[in-house]
């Protein structure tokens, strides 16, 4: 059951999601993050430590910071980039309620390749038609202010950016939109991935088919819902005690 307490219940779905971030195999080691502002709270952002694996990540794990990146709970240390990349998008995205780095192999894979975009050649890819900035600088690892906001004017009007050599960003309203649009984008980028390989041209549809598509897909927001609230099922039955508070 949903907690009573939305700090609560925003801790434990953060935990879900990168338990499923692992089963899924989107993390990297003990590296990247996902976050998201403490509701009611603007100022103030809960991301996952430094130095677990997420697959071991519980709910009482979860660090609360705030707007300079200070630790107002938690005991857990967090990772220098974490706030540099998350707290930034946060701050200078105000519909950036959830904010999700990886470096997840396939959608990794189009951010080296030169002119790498995600091509609207399956109807996965289809949902983030005209949704995905891309940043065609690396500048190495994020650690100060100013790359962050570089990355979050990169970002522009866009839920989601692809950062040259480096991984994605994937921002949403809640955890579980998030989360199912990360899924997905990882899914499409594997389909792609894997035609390309063939070494034969991709077969892109036509936008006006891509569009009337989309608009079908935006009567279907539920199904991002009901696939989280699955996910948090599972994790009940395989991994008991995956949700504990303390």
């Amino acid at each position: 059951m949903p907690a009573t307490d939305p700090v609560t219940q925003a801790r434990i779905d953060l935990a879900a999601s990168l338990r499923w971030a692992a089963r899924h195999q989107l993390n990297e080691g003990v590296c990247n993050h996902f976050s998201m502002v403490v509701p009611g709270r603007e100022d103030r952002f809960l991301i996952n430590p430094q130095g677990l694996h997420w697959s071991e990540i519980t709910p009482a794990d979860i660090v609360m910071t705030d707007a300079s990146g200070t630790i107002i709970e938690g005991r857990h240390a967090v990772e220098p980039t974490a706030f540099f990349i998350h707290g930034r998008v946060h701050l200078g995205n105000k519909r950036a309620k959830v904010v999700l780095h990886t470096h997840m192999p396939y959608a990794t894979a189009l951010t080296t390749l030169t002119g790498g975009r995600l091509e609207m050649c399956t109807q996965n890819a289809f949902r983030y038609h005209d949704r995905i900035a891309y940043d065609e600088q690396y500048n190495g690892l994020v650690l100060d202010n100013d790359e962050g906001d570089r990355l979050c004017r990169a970002m522009g009007d866009k839920p989601i950016l692809f950062l040259r050599n480096h991984g994605v960003i994937v921002t949403g309203e809640s955890v579980a939109m998030a989360y199912d649009e990360l899924y997905y984008l990882e899914r499409a980028a594997l389909v792609q991935v894997l035609a390309m390989q063939t070494g034969r041209p991709l077969e892109i549809v036509p936008t006006q088919t891509v569009e009337r598509t989309v608009r079908q897909m935006a009567g279907e927001g539920q199904q991002a819902l009901l696939h989280f609230e699955a996910l948090k099922r599972m994790l009940g039955r395989d991994e008991p005690g995956w949700d504990r508070l303390t």
